[in-house]
């Protein structure tokens, strides 16, 4: 176990050490090269904001890379436990209907939508993904940093996007062409390419997140005990978009997700 989990930490370290580097990287090409950064009224000001925006996307990166996605610890902390949408103990469920399995290889009882990361060799609460790219899994503690630094980072590249765009120069051969704006153009392939991978993802985590499916729980639904067992397609956590959306965003804390199963289940007329 020791060896896996220093496996994980260089790992991590590793690709943490790249995206920063490729961050810098493009910035740095983007600057060396007559952009529309040097054509503004105000040109330290438009730097700055670029700056600062690329500044924030690599603090969130780090963020949701290192901090815990929601990790069981342990089978004593479940009692603790209470919903965060507010709602109250009911005496319609009985403690073999909300009974927690026991994950094969951490062993401890994983609360209703969590599950055992191989890569991590955790359980994680509320498990959407392991991503390679963050070296973590993102679940109930980070995922709505994860959608932040998307967003961030959408906005970011967007606007790397259209600097780089503005810096290419016109010279009379292909040739030439390629020696002056080489460096911008293998910048301007880069932007695009993680830039339509950042907006897929956020465009695909934002309709998740609207019908409160998590990552694992869309692509393996026939394999997930609480939903085959579910005559409908749709989640049986769902309340609604702007519901799911509201929850998402502006709830802090644990939800017991067992008492929100049952009570849609035992309400569906």
């Amino acid at each position: 176990m020791d060896m896996v989990a220093s496996e994980v930490v260089v790992a991590g370290c590793l690709v943490r050490t790249g995206h920063t580097l490729l961050t810098w990287g493009v910035t740095l090409v983007l600057f060396l090269h007559p952009t529309d950064v040097y054509h503004h009224n105000n040109t330290w000001i438009y730097q700055l904001i670029f700056v600062v925006m690329d500044l924030c996307s690599v603090l969130l990166y780090f963020a949701v890379s290192l901090m815990d996605p929601g990790y069981v610890i342990s089978d004593c902390e479940e009692k603790g436990f209470s919903s965060a949408f507010g709602e109250q103990e009911t005496t319609s469920l009985s403690p073999d209907s909300i009974r927690m399995r026991r994950c094969g290889y951490c062993l401890l009882k994983q609360p209703m939508r969590s599950r055992h990361c191989k890569s991590c060799n955790r359980c994680v609460r509320k498990y959407d993904h392991h991503c390679p790219w963050i070296g973590n899994c993102v679940g109930e503690k980070n995922h709505r940093v994860f959608m932040l630094y998307l967003i961030v980072q959408l906005v970011t590249l967007l606007w790397a996007l259209q600097i780089a765009w503005s810096g290419f120069r016109y010279e009379a051969t292909w040739s030439d062409w390629l020696y002056i704006n080489l460096f911008l153009l293998v910048a301007f392939i880069l932007i695009n390419i993680c830039t339509m991978v950042v907006g897929l993802l956020l465009v695909s985590h934002l309709y998740l997140i609207s019908s409160n499916f998590t990552t694992w729980e869309f692509m393996s639904y026939y394999r997930i005990s609480y939903l085959k067992q579910r005559d409908s397609d749709s989640s049986p956590f769902d309340r609604g978009v702007l519901c799911n959306l509201w929850n998402f965003f502006c709830t802090c804390g644990h939800v017991t997700w067992e008492r929100v199963y049952f009570k849609r289940t035992y309400h569906t007329v």
